[in-house]
Parts: C-alpha cells; structure tokens; sequence
C-alpha cells in the first residue's frame, strides 16, 4: 500500500511539473506574441474632437464619401487606431494631420469589417523622406523606399515617408496611395505571410478566382497591356497592394477597365467603393510641377520617380 501510494503522489507530481511546463511554454508564447500585439486594447471614451472631424472632411475623400453613421463608426476607428499606435516622428515633426492621415490610412482598407483590429502594428515611423535599406534618410545612398513593413528585426512597426504619406491624399487622380499599400500588406500578413491571398478577409469560394485573376493581370503588366502601376508584376504581395490602392483611390475607372478585378476586390474588402462619390477636387501633378513635398525639385524627379519597397 505504501508503494502505492508513493507512485500515486510521483504520478500527481509528474502531471503537476507538466502542466507548470505547459503553462510556461504558453506563457513564453503570449509574452513573445505580446511584443506585436497589445497587451490591452484601447478603446475610445471621449468624444471624437471637432477640429479631427475637420482634418477628416478636409484631407480624406473617403470620410468625405461616407454618410453620417458611417462616418461616425469611421471617427471611432481612426480614434482607436491611434489609441493603440503611436505615430513617431524621426528627424521629423508629426502633426495632428500626419496621424489622422495615417489612421485613415489604416482604418479605409478594413472599414467593412466592424471588428477588425490591428493588433499586429504598434507603431508607424515617419521618415522625412525616401529612405534606403538600411533605413537611412540622408547621405549618398539610393534612396528609393516610400514606405516599409517591418521585418523580423523590426516586428510590429511601419515606417513611411512623411512625404509621399501626404503625397497620397493630396492626388487622388494618380491611383497611388503610400499608406494604404503598406496597410494592405499588414492585412496580407496577419495570417502569417505576406504573398497576396488575404486570407483573413477572402471567403474560400474566392481564393483560386483570385489568384487566376492575379495570374492573368501580371501577365498582362509584363506585355505592357496594362494601365496597373507596373511595380504591381513584381509578385503577388505587391499585386494585391498596387490594385488595392487603384481601389480605393480611383474605384469608377478600375471597374471601367477591370470590371472582374474590381468586382474580386469588392468581395474581398466588402466595399461598393465604385458607388462613393469621392467629391474632393481632383489635384492633377505633372512630371514637370514643383513636388509637393516642397523638396524644390520637379515631381518627375522626386516623389513622381519612386516605387514601392518590397516588404521584407
């Protein structure tokens, strides 16, 4: 009976050290996802500032578009996004218009999913300027990166260049959008890789259409038969972020020209995006105006000459 009972308590020890070890290794788990992902998520509690709804209605065409209840659930996203993600200037100031542009960067690809939270970003970076590889802004070296998902060395941060940020809401006519690229990416990655099949927003039904469709249009960027910026043939995670941007930037003319493209991305986002009117004057930049970053150089040569970096 003693022996028995000694190996009944060895037995009781030996599943109480396994569970301890369990709940360590799940421990190590939610601390190391917790680096990425908010600990406690923010919700709004005050009222959504007048001089916010102002920005809105003044910089953002698709606040603009929205009717009154939409525009209050849109208030309340760009108030959380920015509850729960800084927004931190480098060599740069950042003001109210910069965050409220970037949260609306953020909020417009996800405004047709009510509970949608971005718990895989805890802070944008804001360059004052293109930057190169190594994140560097200043000196000799080519510099030619717009924006940038962070890799494994820089987990759970976004950097963009201030300048192409405002860039992006200022024409709305060059179907190009810094910020809501580098958002769709964060989508494409939130279930676990970046290659261009939204997976977490995709009903199954629409997966293997998409990545037809993706199939048929990059061939069509590579014979030069497409008006799609042609950076979007790079692969498929750029793809989808180029058209994204098409998207929710010039709706009416990609249904125009891609009506089965438009009609995959409407499913995807689940947005009408073509039925908005976006009624903010259209601001048409040539090669050869001052860029709007005010660098003093022409646009062709600035802001007008870049494309998007490749998300590492």
């Amino acid at each position: 009976m003693l022996i028995s009972l000694q190996i009944l308590r060895i037995s009781i020890d030996m599943v109480i050290i396994a569970f301890i070890l369990i709940g360590s290794l799940l421990g190590f788990g939610i601390i190391s996802y917790r680096k990425v992902a908010h600990p406690k998520w923010i919700v709004p509690r005050e009222i959504f500032p007048t001089l916010w709804r102002e920005i809105l209605n003044s910089e953002v065409v698709f606040y603009a578009s929205l009717n009154s209840e939409e525009k209050i659930r849109f208030e309340y996203k760009v108030q959380e996004f920015l509850l729960n993600c800084r927004i931190t200037g480098v060599k740069t100031t950042v003001n109210l218009t910069d965050k409220i542009l970037v949260a609306s960067s953020a909020v417009i690809p996800v405004f047709g999913f009510d509970s949608w939270k971005y718990t895989n970003i805890r802070e944008v970076l804001l360059y004052p300027a293109m930057f190169d590889e190594n994140y560097q802004f200043e000196g000799e070296s080519n510099r030619q990166i717009l924006g940038m998902v962070g890799n494994q060395s820089m987990e759970g941060i976004m950097i963009l260049s201030k300048q192409a940020l405002n860039l992006g809401f200022k024409n709305e006519s060059d179907k190009e959008n810094t910020a809501i690229h580098e958002f769709v990416h964060l989508i494409d990655k939130s279930d676990g890789e970046i290659d261009g099949i939204p997976k977490v927003l995709m009903q199954k039904q629409y997966a293997i259409p998409w990545i037809d469709l993706i199939t048929k249009e990059m061939d069509r960027i590579y014979e030069g038969k497409s008006d799609i910026n042609p950076y979007g043939g790079t692969n498929r995670a750029e793809f989808f972020s180029v058209v994204s941007e098409y998207f929710f930037e010039r709706p009416k003319l990609l249904q125009e020209k891609h009506p089965e493209l438009y009609d995959l991305l409407e499913k995807i986002f689940n947005q009408n995006m073509a039925d908005r009117k976006l009624a903010k004057k259209q601001v048409s930049i040539g090669r050869n105006d001052p860029c709007v970053c005010e660098s003093g150089e022409k646009f062709e040569n600035c802001c007008g000459s870049v494309h998007y970096k490749k998300p590492i």
